[in-house]
């Protein structure tokens, strides 16, 4: 089992199956113009991120579709939301974009880390992951 990383300073491994990381270089490459930043950091997320099979990934890890309880550590506002590609996004809903900065933030972490990411306005949050749950299986082909 991977370590968990206690320091929030550090960024915590990342662990994606190639299919998900293959959709989403592509989502990021084609979202550059529209959204430059999100694109950027999801980029470089998925460029350290561990590859792994379906059957190899760590147990509690964020996937496409999965569904994460959340915990801001700065307003101490706790969240729960699903993790999807754009086209199902609706917040309302608890359908969080990967295409946004915390949902590029989540993508690969696993239940107990912690990440220092930025918002919408820049400004610096510690997210901790609390739980993580599998997801309905939507189809891929809606990612692009």
């Amino acid at each position: 089992m991977p370590r968990v990383a206690s320091n929030p300073q550090v960024r915590p491994s990342i662990y994606v199956t190639a299919t998900e990381f293959n959709t989403l270089v592509s989502l990021a490459l084609s979202g550059e113009r529209r959204h430059p930043n999100t694109s950027a950091l999801l980029l470089a997320e998925l460029d350290r991120a561990v590859l792994c099979s379906a059957e190899s990934l760590p147990d509690h890890t964020v996937t496409m579709n999965s569904i994460i309880e959340f915990l801001d550590e700065g307003t101490g506002a706790c969240r729960t939301v699903q993790l999807v590609y754009p086209q199902s996004a609706d917040i309302e809903a608890g359908r969080l974009s990967i295409m946004t900065p915390v949902g590029a933030a989540l993508i690969g972490m696993m239940a107990g880390h912690s990440i220092r990411w930025p918002d919408r306005d820049g400004n610096e949050r510690l997210l901790r992951i609390l739980r993580v749950e599998a997801g309905l299986n939507l189809e891929i082909d809606e990612a692009v």
